[in-house]
């Protein structure tokens, strides 16, 4: 089943010629199904690179998923304009009466701040705190799933000596969870960040399990067993170029940066970077998906009441 988003959304059109399903609002008012709600709290400057992103590993699943965007209401965004976030976007304090079988909290460029420090902080205690009664499943990525493994656990981040930046290989280390399922024994997930929560920290309370984990950077993905919370500290949602995107933007600004590991070929960044991440990927979102699917209940209104 295809993914529910306007037809004016800049992504519609690249994830048809992708061959993702979409569908127009007028289509699914015909179909007699409940779609998935998913909610899409946009941190990032760009947002409309972001939402191409998530609405492509959302919109390959089998199911009807309607997509709604959602951003701070208080913050204004630097790359994306004012008329777009007018069209497609919905602040949390217009959306927050509402019930999600799934909410995806992005990353954000404030890595480097601490928590409290951040404008918009508050308001995301409030949509972290909200989550617990109105959302049934929640992926957190990068400095969302940091802000929110603070946030209930109180584990911290710390600073890195020079930026996580590249490709690297990570383990496997729950094959039997659900959301794994498929998975390779080791695979390759992008890494860009300059901040880091560590293993010993993370198994001080016993409600959280890591799943995935590299040898080199660390803690990649965590699962919550009660809160029905994952926490991906890496970027698997990442375009083939996006690591490019950085390294070059980064160069040319005359920010010190070094060539992202493991990207492009032969180190030659004269070369175009392979996608090597991205059938796991759509595993992980489609298992996410699935489970929210066999697990959420039928009437949108019940969510939250059940844990």
């Amino acid at each position: 089943m295809p993914i529910k988003i306007p037809d004016t959304l800049p992504a519609f059109e690249t994830l048809v010629q992708e061959g993702v399903r979409v569908m127009t609002e007028t289509l699914a008012i015909r179909q007699d199904i409940r779609p998935l709600q998913i909610g899409l709290l946009n941190l990032m400057p760009n947002k409309i690179k972001t939402e191409l992103q998530m609405a492509r590993l959302v919109g390959a699943s089998p199911l009807q998923v309607e997509l709604s965007l959602i951003r701070i209401g208080g913050h204004k965004a630097k790359n994306t304009s004012e008329d777009h976030l007018l069209a497609f976007y919905q602040t949390w304090e217009e959306v927050k009466h509402r019930k999600f079988d799934g909410f995806i909290i992005t990353g954000a460029p404030i890595e480097l701040l601490p928590y409290e420090d951040v404008t918009y902080w508050p308001e995301m205690q409030e949509i972290l705190d909200w989550t617990e009664t109105n959302v049934h499943s929640t992926m957190n990525v990068c400095w969302g799933a940091m802000a929110a493994i603070y946030h209930f656990h109180g584990v911290p981040k710390y600073e890195l000596k020079e930026k996580a930046f590249g490709v690297y290989r990570h383990r496997n280390l729950k094959p039997s969870s659900i959301y794994l399922n498929g998975f390779s024994d080791n695979f390759e997930v992008p890494v860009s960040r300059w901040t880091e929560v560590r293993r010993a920290d993370i198994e001080k309370s016993e409600s959280l399990e890591i799943l995935m984990e590299s040898a080199e950077m660390g803690v990649c993905l965590v699962h919550e067993k009660r809160g029905r919370r994952l926490y991906m500290f890496n970027h698997v949602e990442y375009d083939s170029t996006s690591l490019s995107d950085e390294y070059f933007r980064d160069v040319n600004a005359g920010v010190p940066i070094k060539m992202p590991h493991n990207y492009f070929p032969h180190n030659d960044s004269a070369l175009a970077p392979q996608n090597r991440w991205r059938s796991h990927a759509h595993l992980l979102f489609g298992n996410w998906i699935n489970e929210i699917y066999q697990t959420t209940p039928f009437d949108v209104e019940e969510i939250g009441t059940d844990l």
